[in-house]
Parts: C-alpha cells; structure tokens; sequence
C-alpha cells in the first residue's frame, strides 16, 4: 500500500478503491495517535490489540485503507477495512468474508519482491481486516499523471507486475484487478502490485450483476465481461492494457461510462501502439487479443519484455563514406527496417528525401496513404480521415442531423464535423456566437487574441490569429481541458471555423489526449484533417 496519498474514484472505477499519488516528500514516521489523524472518525482506534489506527490512506467502494501503527514489533503497516454492499443478504456477506480470509491467507504466503507483503488477518466483529506492508512510494496511476513512461521503463515496470502474477498464479491466487493505480513505484526502483485478490466479490456472480462487479471495467477482460470463470490469461489481458496505457498516455478501452467501456472491451480493436515498438509492442497486441486461448504465455510475454527492457546497441553509422552512403545511413536509423536507397548519387538522395518530406506534410501534396476522403453530401463538403477511422451520424431521434463524427477505433482521437445552416438560424446564434465574433472584430482577434472557446473550468486556449480557408478568413484555436473529473488525463481540441459567403458556419474539431504519445498523432491528425477540408460552397 502506498505510504501517502488521499482518496481517489474515477467514473468507471465504481467498486475498487484508489489511491492517489503521495506528496512529493514521504511525511515522517508519526507517533500512533497523531492528534490530526486521531480526529478522524475510527482514528486512534485499537485493531485486534495490536494495530493502532493513525489516519486513512484511501477507500473506495469495497473498503477502506489506513496507515497504521503494530505496537507489538513497532512499525507502520497498512491495513485494509473491509466492506461488502449492505444490500447482500447475511449468507452472502458470510460467504464473501470467509473468501476474503482464504484469499488473504494464499497472498501472505506469495514469496515475490514485486508482491505487497501481507503480515495478518485480523477478525474484528467477524469481518477480516488484511494487515499488509507499508510500501513508501507512488503508483504507477500517479506517475503517468505526469507524463508517459518510454519502452525500456514500461517494460521493466511490466517485467515486475509479470513476475508477481506469476508467482500468484503458482499458488492459485488470480489478481483480477491489475491496473496502474494497484501497481506502486517504490524506493529503491522497486515495483510492487498489490491489492492480491483482496476483498473481492466475485464468485460466480456475473459481472453486470448488481454488487457483483469487481475492478476497474476498462482492464478487465473479455472473458470476465461475458461472465466466464477467469483464469491467469484474465490477469495478463490487464497487464496488456497497463502497459499500452503506460506507453500511449491513454487507455484504449476507458469510454464515459461503464456499458460503454465493457462494449469497447469486448468488441473495439485499439489502435496500433504509436510509443512501443518492437517486442514491447509484440507483447502489448498479443496480450490484448480477445480470445484467451491466443495470448501468448507469461514465458514469452518475459522473453518480449527482457528484450524490450535490454534492447541490443545500436550499429554505429560508418564514420567515412560518400554523401549518399552516409545519407542512407541517416535515413536507415531513423526509420528501422525501411528499405533505403544504397547506391544512389547524392543528388538523387536528396531528391527521394525531399519527395519523402512532401508525402508526410499534408499542406505540401496529397493525402498521406492511410487517410481517404468521405463526400459527406448531407453536409456539403468532404471529409479527409485516416483509414480504419470509424463514423457516427445523427440516428433518428436526434434534432440536429448536421454533423459527422469519426472516430480512432481506441476512441482517443475523435474528428467531428458540424454545420449551422443560416436558413435554419432563426435565432441568429450563428451571428452572436464567439467565432463569428472571431470574424467580424478580426482586428482585435489577431492582436489581442481575445475569443475563446470555454469548455471546462480551469481550459487554456490558443487562438491562431492567421487562420485562413481558400485565402478567406477563417478562425482557428486550441483549447487544452480536463473533464469535470480533474484526475483524469488533460485533452486537446482543436477546431477550425469557416463560415461562407452564404452565412453558414462549418465547425471541424479534432480531439486527442492532451499529455503522452498520442497527443503528436492527434496534432497530425488535426492538421492534415483541417487542411484537407474542401467545403463545396466555400
């Protein structure tokens, strides 16, 4: 258990509890029965004669964390108040308690550097309390808050986690609630996971029952979501996704609610790994195949992270040598395993260089080779996105039947076309909006840079003054937020306004992660998307 930190629940995070970073220096060792601590409701308290209460460390729906003092040996520990769902009929609570102790006990004896330590459980009015080491440190949960980790951390941090699950699955202890905020960096480059099948009401209760549902739904597998017995393959789904999380700065399966987060689990294929690459990336696509029978075995998940942790040297480039020959080189090690132009002059090089730099930049030629362009005739423009992207129109019910979203099949990168047709506009929103005020007060727009698009309190926006469409005016800005769960990862919208000669305003917006590596494919997106835009009646 981390050493500090408050209480911390996501949208989706609905029955396992969280806890946040720490601060960032450890808080000295305290005297049991801190009066601040002891002020706290159960603070001070006395558990099984021995474990003195000092303050909470966190909770969440299945119970309640605290630092505590062990007066018998004098040292801290942390120690876990159980909880099951008042609603559960007493047999039901019985049969829940009796798990956690038998589940407690197959932990304890769990001998691996990378598992949580648990001392004891300790039966308070027949409710076990787990009693675990006290681990001074951060979660991993907390540190990617911060940025993303590069493949060679990410694939020892992972190594760790792998090396605790194998062990667990030695003894028949299955984790079934991997993920980032279980997995504790420690001092000493010590990583620990824990929370080792602890208090978990899961049986053979289906996973969408009522009190049944167990984890975080956006690392649980397939397998769980459909409800089948769970088995070591379930463990190392979740480690897949911690690691494409860890890596990418996004979860590939997380949506706005948990039905939808299942869905994604079960049927949405996650984009291609753009940080990991190699065996990093080997293992995270194997790890996340749908079936169980497909992944591949903790054996050669260890054998893909070794070498991804332990990547060989890198071949030094020839220090003499024509131009082209050290050209070729240059290109060779920026991009691996590409066919390079060996033999060709210097001139022609260069010209194969430049004609590469065209293709990439979208405002210099045509479209790069994974994007195709959608007629959206309702609309009346076409639309450039990158292939596999998937589209969502207005559905029958909607009002507004003027737009067009297309989506990264991981949900992180979203592009959305709108149009407020004048001849619709009986209320002149169109004309009192903010981006027409973009337009009509230019001057000031381009010096001042005044007009923002607010989307959540605390939103940082960063209007382009010199954004043109076809050589017109138009309006651009950026716009970096968080959600109204300000724990959750940072956002960035990028949106274009053009209104044309016949009043009608069309709004692209591209959004992506804000923080991590997909935060350059998201601008890229954005970017090519914006430039491509061809409105039929501009």
């Amino acid at each position: 258990m981390s050493s500090d930190g408050g209480a911390g629940r996501t949208a989706d995070d609905t029955t396992s509890f969280v806890l946040r970073p720490p601060d960032p220096a450890p808080r000295p060792a305290a005297a049991p029965a801190a009066p601040a601590e002891a002020d706290q409701p159960g603070g001070g308290r006395l558990i099984a004669g021995r474990y003195r209460l000092l303050g909470k460390l966190g909770h969440g729906g299945m119970g309640t964390v605290w630092r505590a003092h062990d007066e018998v040996v004098d040292r801290e520990v942390a120690v876990k108040e159980p909880r099951v769902p008042d609603h559960l009929p007493e047999r039901e609570r019985a049969n829940a308690y009796e798990r956690m102790r038998r589940e407690a006990r197959a932990a304890a004896r769990l001998d691996h550097p990378a598992v949580v330590g648990v001392h004891d459980v300790a039966v308070v009015d027949g409710r076990p309390w787990i009693v675990m080491e006290l681990v001074r440190g951060r979660s991993l949960g907390g540190a990617l808050q911060e940025g993303t980790l590069d493949a060679r951390e990410a694939a020892r941090v992972g190594l760790a986690v792998l090396g605790a699950l194998e062990a667990a699955h030695a003894a028949g202890v299955l984790h079934r609630d991997v993920k980032p905020d279980n997995v504790l960096l420690g001092r000493f480059d010590r990583v620990v996971l824990t929370d080792f099948g602890i208090a978990h009401i899961e049986g053979e209760t289906n996973l969408t029952d009522t009190g049944g549902f167990v984890g975080s739904p956006e690392y649980v597998s397939p397998e769980r979501v459909l409800g089948q017995r769970p088995g070591p393959a379930s463990d190392l789904w979740s480690l897949g996704v911690v690691l494409y999380t860890a890596t990418e700065g996004v979860s590939p399966f997380r949506r706005s609610n948990t039905p939808a987060t299942l869905q994604s689990v079960l049927h949405a294929a996650p984009a291609e790994p753009a940080a990991a690459r190699g065996p990093l990336a080997e293992a995270i696509n194997g790890l996340l195949r749908k079936d169980p029978a497909q992944r591949p075995t903790a054996a050669r998940v260890r054998e893909l992270l070794e070498a991804a942790a332990n990547p060989p040297a890198p071949a030094r480039a020839p220090t003499q040598g024509t131009p082209a020959r050290e050209a070729s080189a240059a290109i060779r090690s920026r991009r691996p395993g590409r066919a390079v132009w060996l033999g060709l002059g210097a001139a022609a090089v260069a010209a194969a260089v430049t004609a590469y730099l065209v293709l990439a930049d979208p405002f210099a030629g045509p479209l790069p080779g994974h994007w195709a362009k959608h007629r959206e005739a309702a609309l009346g423009a076409t639309l450039a996105v990158p292939s596999g992207y998937q589209p969502t129109r207005p559905g029958k019910t909607d009002t507004d039947k003027n737009w067009v979203t297309y989506a990264d099949p991981s949900g992180g990168v979203w592009i959305r076309l709108h149009l407020d047709r004048k001849s619709q506009d009986s209320l002149n929103d169109i004309k009192s909006s903010a981006r027409s005020q973009m337009y009509d007060d230019n001057e000031k727009f381009k010096s001042q840079g005044d007009y923002t698009v607010h989307m959540a309190e605390g939103a940082r926006t960063d209007p382009d003054a010199n954004a043109t469409y076809r050589g017109h005016q138009a309006a651009e800005n950026t716009v970096t937020y968080r959600s109204d769960d300000q724990s959750a990862q940072p956002r960035e919208l990028r949106v274009f306004y053009y209104r044309t000669k016949a009043g009608d305003m069309y709004e692209l917006a591209v959004g992506y992660p804000g923080k991590g590596d997909f935060t350059a494919r998201g601008r890229e997106v954005a970017k090519t998307a914006i430039a491509n835009l061809d409105i039929n009646k501009a």
